[in-house]
Parts: structure tokens; sequence; C-alpha cells
């Protein structure tokens, strides 16, 4: 009976473990629901937006009129070289990349002329986001906490099962 409470406990624990770092991760849809189109560098789609390792950025556009590109430096990206070793290429029109580490991260599209006409986009990764910390205390109350994010919400359920694991 121990041994199987100690197994449960084990899972429960690796469950969570895994759950909150996929917690972390967001999905984006590279120009909204204007998908990756022509002259797509002038939207200014990325001010603003924070990109993370284990990000993903999904491309979306008809596959018979575009391409996903990604180079490794920036000489290649300003210069929309479509004759040097890509990092990756994506052809499909549903296209989704995994942002695997920090750094620039350089794309365009290989269609002649879409490059040059802005169909390009250059973000910046950084490190995965860190554990957050608990909040300091604040004043007693009897209001319901708001607030809740989908980390918060992972934690309550692996308490939850955790609680019943020990119960046994």
């Amino acid at each position: 009976m121990a041994m199987a409470c100690r197994q449960a406990l084990l899972l429960a624990v690796v469950a969570v473990a895994c759950l909150s770092s996929m917690a972390t991760a967001t999905n984006w849809t590279v120009g909204d629901n204007g998908g990756w189109r022509a002259k797509f560098n002038t939207t200014g789609w990325a001010d603003g937006k924070t990109f993370r390792v284990g990000d993903t950025l999904m491309f979306m556009y008809p596959k018979e009129n575009h391409t996903v590109v990604q180079v490794g430096n920036k000489a290649d990206f300003v210069a929309c070289n479509l004759n040097t070793n890509a990092i990756n290429k994506w052809d499909t029109g549903n296209d989704v990349v995994t942002l695997d580490k920090p750094g620039k991260a350089w794309f365009f599209c290989s269609v002649p002329s879409h490059c040059d006409k802005g169909m390009k986009l250059v973000i910046d990764v950084e490190d995965a986001a860190p554990t957050p910390s608990p909040a300091p205390p604040g004043p007693s109350s009897s209001a319901p906490a708001t607030g809740y994010t989908v980390a918060g919400a992972v934690a309550v359920a692996a308490a939850a099962v955790v609680a019943s694991v020990l119960a046994f």
C-alpha cells in the first residue's frame, strides 16, 4: 500500500511539472486574423509581444501563394537572400514553428519579390519564463481572489491530486 502511494505521488509530481511548463508557453498566430501575408512587415505585428523559448509561431497562409523560410543571420534577412542555406523551410500553409532557443529569429517568404516587398518577420526570443514566485501576503480579506492564471490553476489541481494520494 505504501509503495502504491509513493508511486502515485511521484506520478502526480511528474504530471504537475509537465503541465506547469506547458502552461507558460504561448501559441502565436503570426499576423493574427490576417495571417502571414504580403507587406507583413509593415503591420508591426510583433511590437509589444514577448516571445519565449517553448512558444510556437503558427504561420497561416494560402499554400499556393507563400512560404516561410527561417535564416540564421541578419545579413541574409535584410538582403532577402533566397540562395542562403536556410535553417528551416515550410510550405504547407499551416506551419507551426517552435521557438527552441533564445536570440533573434528571422523569417521571410521565399516567393520571388515577396520578401523585398515586406513579407518578413524578425523577433527576439527570450529564455523560457521563470517559475513565478508567490505574491507577498496582502491584507486579510474574505473577498474571493481574482486574476487566476493557468499556472495557478495547475498548481491548485496538483495540490488536490497530492492531497487525495496522501489520504490513501
